[in-house]
């Protein structure tokens, strides 16, 4: 842990105890005569947000029945919402936005600000500012007033703050709704259980919020506020595109809602995982259990980064301990490699110089696989072997850097690899992944210029009609004319020549998937400027090995 979280953490403490004393004695009076006057409890200074560090004091230090240890902040700390200002691709990908469309440069860096350093931008604008993100002038710059907020990334005065989603209009793009104008004594935080009073008064007296229970902390409509995200874009004249001319970037809320997943969980279902037993909601109040408790881990699929902020923690400022990444990692990959995607592989037809083999890749995700950021892809690695271990035929090798052998993207930046039914040949190639194009049709990485997509082939959820889509989250180029590619699974066959090697064969099958693709960081690295160079300098450092999701193998004689 840096010395300055350390130092806040401290003071805090000191502060939060100094207050608890008060409370516990206005605590006594609570259930014989309530105060008249909600605002007359000890209390603390407060703007509209507060960074985590307030909030450790009361949320960290706990374990549910079992035993197991499911401290709010600690679990939260090492997350990618936790760091989503402290991520060096995000600052390299806004510097590279911003250097190919300086004349809407300030516009990027707010609308990049608002859902990675929420709590400064809404402050910004509670005031009447802008938020410039990166340079000395922006809200990232360490002597900045708002730094500290900034840096705090999707923190939990931010999405404890957001109301309710009203039923007919969902909220999307960054309109998080927090009430700009209320005082800073009536400010809510809303969580998903019962408050009494006096848990209510050491709220108010510990962070100056007051506690409101709600049960849509529980929706993932409270999600879709960021994770469904809609952009206007920059045309082919130099403007931008105006009203309902928008390229959807990312709608994992859309794909959940279009799947039946939607009908039976949530989007923390998943990456809000309920402890084992019950278990408390502060150290304050420790025999005051409650079940189920969503553990605050947010773990998603990005190990890339997480390998990134375990060997450069001092240098982006992660807070937790190598340790506390590790297991976050951990959590990380048990999710990919358990709710994610299964892999199953079966002859089709041996013949004296051809095998012919299915795969079929059955989905589990509640969204398509992958979702959200369009630089994500999965693949499937094929290799046929033959009696002497030796790999006659390969299809989805990869180096070092992340690159695809045989994916026309990686090799050239106008090209991209189509969707299959059948393969063939090594340098053809299974990717589930957006191609974004701009509005000359040619392919993309840029988010501002993206006007659709050339291709996705994304992986659906089961119960998605790929027919009937969201108008944001259709299916895109060959995949939609597949007959096997439907809800809920992919299949392709494989058509590999053996030639004159000697069975029996042995084919292998890994399903793999990356958070940044070998193009999107290619070209992130070709924009020569000072945040590409040090995530240039990581990413050498790091690799980009890709995860490996599900795996079959099977012998033919």
């Amino acid at each position: 842990m840096n010395r300055s979280i350390k130092r806040t953490l401290f003071l805090n403490t000191a502060w939060f105890w100094l207050a608890i004393a008060g409370t516990f004695v206005l605590a006594g009076c609570v259930a014989k005569t309530p105060p008249s006057d909600s605002n007359n409890v000890v209390s603390m200074p407060i703007e509209m947000f507060k960074a985590s560090s307030n909030c450790a004091a009361c949320h960290q230090g706990m374990k549910d029945s079992f035993g197991n240890d499911v401290s709010i902040y600690p679990e939260w700390q090492t997350s990618i919402m936790a760091n989503a200002a402290r991520d060096p691709y995000y600052f390299a990908s806004v510097r590279m936005e911003t250097k190919n469309s300086p004349q809407y440069a300030e516009a990027i860096e707010q609308k990049c600000a608002t859902c990675h350093a929420p709590m400064a931008v809404f402050s910004n604008i509670a005031s009447g500012e802008k938020s410039l993100l990166l340079g000395q002038q922006g809200i990232l710059a360490p002597e900045h007033p708002l730094y500290e907020l900034a840096v705090d990334g999707v923190s939990c005065t931010v999405c404890h703050q957001i109301p309710v989603n009203p039923a007919d209009n969902l909220r999307h793009s960054g309109d998080l709704a927090i009430n700009l104008d209320l005082s800073a004594l009536e400010r809510p935080i809303y969580g998903a259980f019962p408050i009494t009073e006096q848990n209510a008064a050491i709220m108010k007296a510990a962070s100056g919020y007051t506690a409101v229970q709600s049960e849509h902390v529980r929706e993932s409509t409270i999600c879709a506020s960021c994770h469904e995200l809609y952009l206007n874009f920059v045309q082919t004249d130099g403007t931008m595109s105006t009203g309902e001319d928008l390229f959807y970037e990312q709608t994992p809320y859309s794909e959940w809602l279009a799947s039946d997943v939607s009908e039976k969980s949530t989007c923390q279902s998943c990456h809000m995982p309920a402890a084992d037993g019950a278990a408390p909601i502060s150290n304050i109040t420790p025999d005051n259990l409650v079940n189920p408790f969503a553990r605050h881990t947010f773990s998603g699929g990005n190990v890339f980064m997480l390998n990134i902020f375990k060997q450069f923690g001092e240098e982006l400022g992660i807070p937790g301990s190598a340790s506390a990444l590790d297991q976050h990692i951990q959590r990380t990959e048990e999710l990919l490699q358990t709710e994610t995607a299964n892999v199953f592989v079966s002859l089709v037809e041996q013949q004296a110089d051809t095998i012919t083999f299915k795969v079929e890749v059955d989905v589990l995700t509640g969204h398509k696989f992958p979702t959200s950021f369009p630089s994500r892809r999965s693949w499937l690695h094929v290799t046929v072997s033959d009696a002497n271990g030796l790999v006659i035929f390969e299809s989805g090798a990869y180096d070092q850097t992340g690159k695809i052998f045989g994916n026309e993207n990686d090799d050239n930046p106008l090209g991209y690899e189509p969707h299959y039914e059948i393969i063939s040949a090594p340098d053809q190639v299974q990717i589930y992944e957006p191609i974004m194009k701009n509005s000359l049709g040619q392919v993309t990485t840029l988010q501002m210029q993206a006007a659709g997509y050339l291709k996705d082939n994304r992986l659906l959820p089961s119960g998605f009609d790929k027919q009937n889509p969201p108008l944001v989250s259709a299916v895109i180029g060959n995949a939609l004319q597949d007959p096997t590619f439907t809800g809920g699974s992919d299949s392709l066959t494989y058509q590999v020549q053996t030639g004159a090697a000697q069975g029996p064969f042995t084919v292998q099958v890994d399903l793999l998937y990356q958070s940044v693709g070998y193009r999107w960081s290619q070209n992130v690295l070709d924009s020569q400027t000072d945040e590409a160079l040090t995530f240039g300098r990581m990413l050498k450092q790091t690799g980009n090995i890709p995860v490996k999701i599900a795996s079959q193998t099977i012998e033919i004689e």
